[in-house]
């Protein structure tokens, strides 16, 4: 596995595989890697002739409060772990390489960013995520890229992105991979000491109970959403959002008859977890 830290020298890898045939797919990551990611890199091993991962924490998508200085980091580590599942490149610049004195250019996405983490964590949080997915598939023009369905809203807005761009990048979301006791993987977790590690086990558990509600037969949002609430009042979790969305508008919904996003976001100790799942409608 190369290890490459400058635009010019991932493009040129990437022209010298393109002229060989061979097609390219991307996993963007800002480390600290667990097997939800290691769970993308063999989707994208699986179906790629050339894998490319970049590691980078993307400072515009974290606001001035937020853990931007304190987010995990540990190059050796996912370097390793990169290379054991058989990833090509690891691209891992510096912030200066991604963002040069004078860049003055953002990405909006109108319409899907303003609900969910955009109304949580400010509009900011993903214009950063869609101007720095935008610069990553202009570095390395991957054929597809592989995302994690726990950052539901994110893959609808690189889908946008994409779409909107004709950028010709297939997206594809892999399921989220869980712990043996439901919470979904994430770097933050290292965060939650015991007593928060046993506490945010009832986000999973939450969403849970209301999926079974929905499979019994209920369409009720309001009733689908309460039998959710209960389980996380009943942990002592208060959520910043516990909402039920059109799967692809994230517009609200009344009813679950058609694929709707049940999203949640809460702090729990030190951390801020997120976690979904998605009900099937009927048609």
């Amino acid at each position: 596995m190369k290890i490459l830290r400058t635009i010019p020298e991932v493009r040129a890898a990437v022209r010298a595989a393109r002229a060989e045939g061979r097609n390219v797919g991307l996993v963007p990551t800002m480390g600290a890697f667990h097997e939800g990611h290691l769970s993308l890199m063999r989707e994208a091993r699986a179906h790629n002739d050339l894998v490319v991962v970049s590691l980078f924490v993307n400072p515009t998508q974290f606001a001035a409060h937020e853990d931007l200085s304190t987010y995990p980091r540990d190059e050796a580590r996912d370097a390793a772990l990169a290379e054991a599942e058989g990833v090509d490149i690891l691209f891992a610049p510096e912030p200066a390489e991604i963002y040069p004195d004078g860049f003055a250019t953002t990405i909006h996405v109108a319409g899907i960013t303003e609900v969910l983490d955009g109304a949580s964590r400010g509009i900011h949080h993903f214009d950063g995520v869609a101007t720095v997915v935008t610069k990553l598939f202009g570095i390395v023009r991957p054929d597809v890229a592989y995302f994690g369905q726990k950052d539901a809203q994110q893959v609808l807005v690189v889908r946008r992105v994409v779409r909107d761009l004709d950028l010709g990048v297939r997206i594809e979301a892999c399921p989220i991979v869980r712990e043996p006791d439901g919470l979904a993987m994430s770097s933050r977790n290292v965060y939650l000491d015991p007593a928060a590690r046993a506490q945010a086990t009832a986000l999973s558990r939450a969403l849970d109970a209301a999926h079974a509600r929905h499979d019994a037969g209920e369409r009720d949002a309001a009733a689908i959403r309460a039998a959710a609430a209960d389980v996380l009042e009943e942990a002592g979790i208060t959520p910043e959002y516990l909402e039920l969305r059109d799967a692809e508008t994230l517009q609200p919904v009344a009813d679950t008859t058609r694929d709707t996003l049940l999203a949640v976001a809460a702090r729990v100790g030190a951390a801020r977890l997120i976690d979904n799942h998605t009900l099937r409608g009927d048609a």
